[in-house]
């Protein structure tokens, strides 16, 4: 098999697909189309630079969250066959996402140093199946705070779409699973493959591993993405416990290039910014819940009640007890 643009002959892609229940098609749809348009020019959908099944222990159709059913193309094969096996993941379920005979196949790739990937939470499945160990995770940051209580021992972050860590990848989903897609096309198929399948998409420009999730826990206006990644840093470690020169070092910078980047663009320090952040939270806590105001204050990272009080009447010019009266009045 040859590309387009080189005489050198490749080895044709292959991907398995596993689907937990109630996965989230969206996550599915636009990385096996992503697969589907890069294989073949234009949209005739060959299957000429990549090929892929949806792996299953039956042949039952498989729902996703939104109700539409998918149903397996193959069973579970040797996992060598695959370059990559991705898990879609959707719904955070109480039981299991998938079957013991899945289980069982995604160990047996791991042992036969098949790369995996996680989509949307699909990288809970891997974890929770001791898969995820000494790798780095990306979640979406809806889904930050319940992969951290759940595998407490694990790396994560949810500033960046998705990440791929030697022999896994995790990708936070949506539109990302897109962006995970192309960058597989282009470093296994070629470039121009890449463009064609955006091009089909109407996708303008793949996003890399870099790229920063879209959420701002402020309504701070910044360019930046190093100030958006910081951001949801802050907002994800909302008891205070990152250090700023730990919050510089996530995105490439010392601490004095931050301040100076912060200082450049909202007017204030990192320091005051990720005060603001633990306040806005506690705010929130205040009106929305009735949670007494140590349970307030330990959350957002103050060891007593006094000292809480006395930073938020600074922070909002009124003492906490009263925004939660006029609250409810």
């Amino acid at each position: 098999m040859k590309t387009s643009d080189s005489n050198a002959t490749i080895e044709r892609l292959r991907i398995g697909f596993v689907l937990a229940k109630s996965f989230t098609l969206s996550a599915f749809a636009l990385f096996v189309d992503t697969l589907r348009l890069a294989s073949d020019e234009f949209d005739r959908s060959g299957r000429v630079l990549a090929d892929w099944e949806v792996l299953g222990s039956t042949r039952h159709l498989i729902t996703s969250s939104c109700g539409v059913k998918v149903a397996p193309t193959s069973d579970f094969v040797d996992p060598s066959q695959f370059h990559y096996i991705v898990v879609v993941g959707g719904l955070l379920q109480d039981e299991s996402s998938v079957d013991q005979e899945t289980v069982t196949f995604l160990k047996k790739a791991a042992t036969q140093n098949v790369r995996l990937i996680g989509v949307c939470t699909g990288s809970f499945i891997l974890a929770e199946i001791g898969l995820m160990k000494g790798h780095r995770t990306c979640v979406s940051w809806l889904h930050y705070n319940a992969f951290r209580e759940r595998f407490p021992d694990h790396q994560v972050r949810s500033d960046r779409i998705f990440n791929l860590d030697r022999t896994r990848g995790s990708c936070a989903g949506g539109s990302s699973a897109a962006d995970m897609a192309a960058s597989i096309v282009r470093r296994h198929i070629s470039k121009e493959a890449e463009r064609n399948a955006l091009e089909v998409l109407h996708i303008e420009k793949a996003r890399t591993a870099l790229a920063i999730q879209t959420r701002k826990p402020l309504s701070i206006e910044c360019k930046d993405p190093r100030i958006r990644a910081v951001l949801i840093m802050m907002d994800q470690h909302i008891e205070g416990r990152l250090a700023i020169h730990e919050l510089a070092a996530s995105v490439g910078l010392s601490r004095r290039q931050l301040e100076r980047l912060f200082m450049g663009e909202t007017k204030s320090s990192p320091a005051l910014v990720y005060r603001r952040v633990r306040m806005e939270r506690a705010k929130q806590l205040l009106v929305k819940t009735k949670a007494s105001l140590i349970e307030i204050a330990l959350e957002v990272g103050f060891e007593n009640a006094s000292h809480f009080s006395r930073a938020f009447t600074q922070t909002f010019g009124q003492s906490p007890t009263k925004l939660r009266t006029a609250a409810l009045n």
